[in-house]
């Protein structure tokens, strides 16, 4: 009954989720403070309170009419020209209103940009390891991804491999940073040489590339690691950005598009971007959190950064003590850990300890598993035992 497409992405349905969900179960069985759920990246840390009074202020401050009604399907101009102030304070960009278009998230932005220039049989890069939907993503237009392959020791994008995958069909490029599932931060030096490649290529073939940034986890940064702005780098790109990790506020769909001057065509694909906002159902971001966006664009989050960088030095540290290996994350809230054994099987030796982990193959690197560590410090804490137990069964203690 359901249509072919569909069946391949419910037979491949996430594995993230259905980690996910294995974790409510143990918790019913065992209790939730006896499961180690480090499958999702859902934010433990509450949104900060400037989020809540906004939330109030909002509710009383605006007129009902205006606020729960429509507005042009890229989003509050007032909104948009906030984000676009506090982006030009930041990073010294050039932005206005009308480069940024609000989006149901940075999936609803990625998607929303594809519908708008990705065409049947283009081609899309990614670099392994990569957040698993990009597949879907691709998919929703029936582009092929290509994935570079990973370079394990540092987990830094193997560029002269990327040189080699970019076709005459390459239209877009993908790049997370800081990266989910590693937590590494592509440095300035990565960023510059992949937009001289991506300049070359543009010029060898006659076509356009855009480079996406996909950005959830720009503020998700440590040891004072600098993350790069990427239309700084290179004319045409893209960001993609979505508050659900920045401020906690993952269930609420909200994030934008930024879409340069520079960017080649920029007026059509604007346009376009606003249509397809439209006709993929979205209509609009939800209106009442646009609005709640707009007084919070520079909300204080330092002491989100802070419950989870002790989490990260907790858990990297314990867990390099027992023998585990990983490459040290600067961003984001995960860690990427090498398995002895098969990552899959690793996953299911670790549920009999009540730890859920999610295997590094979802993310095109297999030999390897995500732990997020977006929880609480207790739960860090007191998984440190279980690890423990499973370090001896692998035969690293």
């Amino acid at each position: 009954m359901i249509s072919d497409k569909m069946t391949d992405l419910v037979n491949n349905s996430s594995v993230i989720r259905a980690m996910f969900e294995e974790g409510k179960r143990l918790a019913g069985i065992y209790g939730a403070e006896n499961v180690y759920d480090f499958s999702l990246g859902n934010p433990n840390v509450p949104a900060p309170k400037a989020v809540e009074d906004a939330v109030r202020e909002v509710l009383e401050e605006e007129k009902s009419t205006v606020l729960h009604g429509y507005m042009s399907n890229s989003g509050f101009e007032d909104v948009r020209a906030a984000i676009a102030a506090s982006l030009n304070r930041r990073f010294e960009t050039a932005f206005d209103w009308s480069n940024i278009i609000m989006t149901v998230g940075a999936a609803g932005g990625i998607n929303v940009l594809f519908k708008a220039v990705v065409n049947a049989g283009d081609e899309i890069i990614t670099f392994a390891p990569y957040f698993g939907e990009y597949r879907a993503y691709a998919a929703n237009v029936d582009a092929k991804l290509v994935v570079v392959s990973p370079d394990t020791s540092s987990f830094q994008p193997k560029l002269e491999e990327f040189e080699r995958l970019i076709t005459p069909r390459t239209k877009a490029v993908i790049v997370n940073t800081p990266n989910n599932p590693t937590g590494v931060v592509y440095s300035e030096e990565t960023i510059a040489k992949m937009a001289e490649i991506l300049e070359r290529k543009q010029k060898e073939y006659g076509t356009v590339i855009i480079l996406f940034s996909d950005e959830p986890y720009r503020e998700l940064a440590y040891d004072k690691t600098e993350v790069p702005y990427l239309t700084k780098y290179y004319a045409n790109t893209v960001v993609g950005y979505s508050y659900s990790k920045s401020l906690s506020l993952p269930g609420e769909r909200i994030g934008y598009l930024v879409i340069p001057d520079e960017l080649d065509d920029s007026e059509t694909i604007k346009t376009a971007c606003n249509v397809a906002t439209r006709i993929l159902g979205f209509v609009n971001a939800p209106s009442l959190m646009q609005k709640v966006i707009g007084r919070c664009v520079d909300v204080d989050i330092s002491d989100n950064t802070e419950a989870y960088n002790r989490n990260r030095e907790t858990l990297y540290s314990g867990l390099k003590e027992l023998g585990f290996e990983c490459v040290p994350p600067k961003g984001a809230f995960y860690l990427f850990v090498k398995t002895p054994i098969d990552d899959r099987e690793f996953c299911e030796r670790a549920k009999k300890y009540n730890i859920l982990v999610v295997p590094g193959s979802t993310f095109g690197c297999g030999g390897f598993v995500r732990i997020a560590y977006c929880v609480s410090h207790d739960t860090i804490v007191n998984s440190l035992p279980k690890f423990k137990e499973l370090a001896a069964e692998l035969g690293l203690i």
